[in-house]
């Protein structure tokens, strides 16, 4: 099987179970067919705030014999949606994405789509124009189709239909249960030919109203092109399954803090198909292995085919990169920085290499798969094994542990083994120390592409712990006001997020940056970084800065957090269907010390707390005590997971709703009478 990309197969899970269909289990409605009573329908209870609702959502799939001696797929799709407010009219911008390629394309037929309002209590209809249905190339390989419904207005129901011809029997179509409006209803049915073997996979988190399937004998009829003579015709018989899904009462799925995407959730379902068996012949697997799926890549020109052939073109360069290294883990880390320091990555998503490495090389620019497959190609020269690993970014979504699903993959950095310990090793970041990974990174399974052992490793947020420490001192000055110093030390994706921002908008902008964060009369001075340039090492922040209290104010209001602290919740909705995704574990500790300003006295002080998250997964502690001179301050957040499921959400939106809270506490200081 030749690999392509496949179009959005992000599902997560094989698809499980079924119900029995009933009568009340039908089509709510009657496409083409608009009764005032249906200018009624809102979502209800669903999302009461909802600018329009996916009243009924109906497709069906099935194999249809073409004239090429082979089978097209029919996709008859159609939609009935209700406006309920001017930001509803979004829902009325139509997309029909339709894949291509030099010897054959999809195709939309029979595409019909109206507009119905309630005028004087009668239903009118206005159709679209087909001269408003617009057709946009986006790549080489696909092609959208697009419209706008006529005659908009609140509380319009929009209708359309159109059948999609698909000439490729791999892209048995998707289907979404979900999106950004609550549904009403949604249902699919796939009539399977056995012929066509197809893995079923499914995600999301809710539950199936129906899923049934029944098998029928059926006869199928292609036409097999005989030259300038008559097509020749093939019957044959064989087993069809049908299978149905419904969902109803359906709620949007919206995007929420803490989410790597939301497409890993959504309610969904797709195929692939897996192998090739007609009536009386040979079974031919169409989804190969592992192991078959990694040698293809390896030896093909667009990604590993160079890896291994010598690379002379390297000799002479490589011995200046390299001079002066002691043994292999230097070398690597030598090779590493300079691929890193001297070349421009173009793009932050790529599987397959855009020019040969020799042209990389010569161009010092690449996507991601550019760099880091040159990286291997350099230490491979060196007489280090190294091996590309594949992987989904959180962006792309996940991908499948069981099945080698290329579309799934959108990223490549490189393994090194050196003394038993493994390297990963991404050249495309100028600011990534050697053996770090960026952020993007730690999306779950992926795969180190080896001829002899090919193997799955892991990217887990859970396992990578970031720890933050901040110490900040304050005294009185002799002027009335209070000076203070400020020493953070952040983990190391909080620093490289600095790296980057300072490299791009500089040093003084981050100094303005910290100077708005302080309220009141605030000053920021003498702000300075430790190892700012050295992408190995710890960074530290430094910088001095001082408070001028109002002295003609009885009273001095003073939060001790000093901007540090978690400004509002970020988990706001009450309830949660799909999992926290944090980046990394956390343990966060601030530390305060401080003089009680001259001529006041402390009049109220945040009581000390101490709070546990499910009792041996973390805890938040704000400790505080005074004496007659002094005020200090210890406030720690530790998190031993990344991920949290649905269930935890509810504990999760508590816990850090009492950080909030306690963090905004102040300290109130009295002036002494």
């Amino acid at each position: 099987m030749t690999i392509r990309n496949y179009s959005c197969l992000i599902a997560c899970c094989l698809l499980l179970g079924g119900t029995i269909a009933h009568a009340q289990d039908k089509m709510p409605v009657k496409f083409g067919k608009v009764t005032p009573q249906d200018f009624t329908v809102t979502a209800g209870s669903l999302d009461s705030a909802a600018d329009a609702v996916v009243v009924a959502d109906f497709g069906t799939s099935s194999f249809v014999g073409n004239m090429k001696g082979s089978f097209n797929i029919e996709f008859h799709h159609s939609k009935r949606i209700r406006v309920l407010t001017r930001k509803g009219f979004d829902a009325a911008i139509i997309t029909i994405p339709l894949y291509t390629t030099d010897k054959d394309a999809e195709k939309v037929e029979g595409l019909h789509a109206s507009t119905y309002t309630l005028e004087d209590g009668k239903v009118v209809e206005t159709k679209l124009d087909s001269k408003s249905i617009f057709t946009e190339r986006v790549s080489k390989n696909w092609i959208h189709e697009k419209f706008t419904f006529p005659a908009l207005k609140e509380g319009a129901i929009l209708e359309y239909s159109y059948i999609q011809v698909i000439p490729f029997v791999f892209d048995l179509q998707p289907w979404a249960f979900q999106g950004e409006y609550p549904c009403l209803w949604s249902e699919y049915q796939v009539e399977m030919p056995n012929f066509y073997k197809y893995v079923t996979l499914a995600q999301g988190y809710l539950p199936f109203k129906v899923n049934t399937s029944e098998s029928r004998q059926q006869t199928f009829s292609v036409s097999i092109p005989n030259g300038a003579e008559k097509p020749d015709r093939d019957n044959f018989e064989d087993f069809v399954v049908i299978h149905r899904w419904v969902m109803n009462n359906i709620p949007a799925l919206k995007e929420e803090e803490y989410t790597t995407t939301v497409l890993n959730y959504i309610s969904k379902i797709e195929f692939q198909m897996s192998g090739i068996q007609y009536p009386g012949g040979m079974y031919y697997d169409e989804m190969g292995t592992w192991k078959s799926f990694g040698d293809e890549l390896l030896n093909a020109d667009y990604f590993g085919a160079d890896l291994h052939r010598g690379n002379g073109w390297l000799d002479d360069d490589m011995k200046t990169i390299t001079k002066g290294a002691t043994g292999d883990l230097e070398k690597a880390q030598k090779i590493y920085a300079y691929v890193r320091d001297n070349f421009t990555c173009t793009s932050n998503s790529g599987l397959e290499l855009t020019n040969p490495l020799k042209t990389t090389y010569k161009t010092r620019s690449g996507n991601v798969a550019d760099l880091n497959l040159l990286l291997a190609a350099m230490l491979i020269h060196e007489k280090i094994p190294a091996d590309p690993v594949i992987l989904s970014t959180r962006s792309n979504g996940f991908t499948h542990e069981l099945y080698p699903l290329l579309s799934r993959f959108n990223y490549v950095v490189s393994r090194i083994v050196v003394d038993t310990t493994a390297y990963y090793l991404d050249a495309s970041d100028r600011w990534l120390g050697f053996g770090r990974l960026p952020q993007r990174c730690y999306n779950g399974s992926a795969r180190v592409i080896n001829k002899e052992t090919p193997a799955a490793v892991v990217f887990d947020a859970n396992s990578k712990a970031q720890g933050k420490v901040t110490f900040v001192m304050i005294g009185n000055d002799e002027k009335g006001g209070l000076t203070g110093s400020f020493q953070s030390s952040p983990g190391y994706d909080e620093a490289l997020e600095m790296r980057h921002r300072i490299k791009e908008h500089g040093q003084q902008d981050f100094l303005k940056n910290l100077q708005t964060a302080y309220s009141g009369d605030a000053l920021v001075s003498n702000l300075q970084f430790d190892s700012l340039l050295l992408p190995e090492q710890p960074l530290q922040e430094d910088y001095d800065f001082r408070l001028t209290p109002d002295t003609t104010a009885n009273t001095y209001y003073f939060n001790p957090m000093l901007g540090e602290e978690y400004k509002e919740n970020p988990f706001r909705s009450a309830e949660r269907r799909y999992p926290v995704e944090m980046p990394y574990a956390m343990d966060n500790t601030y530390t305060l010390n401080m003089e009680i300003p001259k001529g006041y006295t402390v009049d109220e002080l945040p009581k000390s707390a101490k709070v546990l998250f499910n009792t041996d997964e973390g805890f938040f502690e704000y400790m505080i005590v005074k004496d007659d001179q002094r005020i200090q301050l210890r406030s720690r957040i530790k998190l031993l997971k990344a991920n949290y499921t649905p269930d935890d959400y509810a504990t999760l939106r508590d816990f850090f709703g009492f950080v909030v809270k306690k963090e905004s506490e102040q300290i109130v200081f009295k002036k002494i009478k």
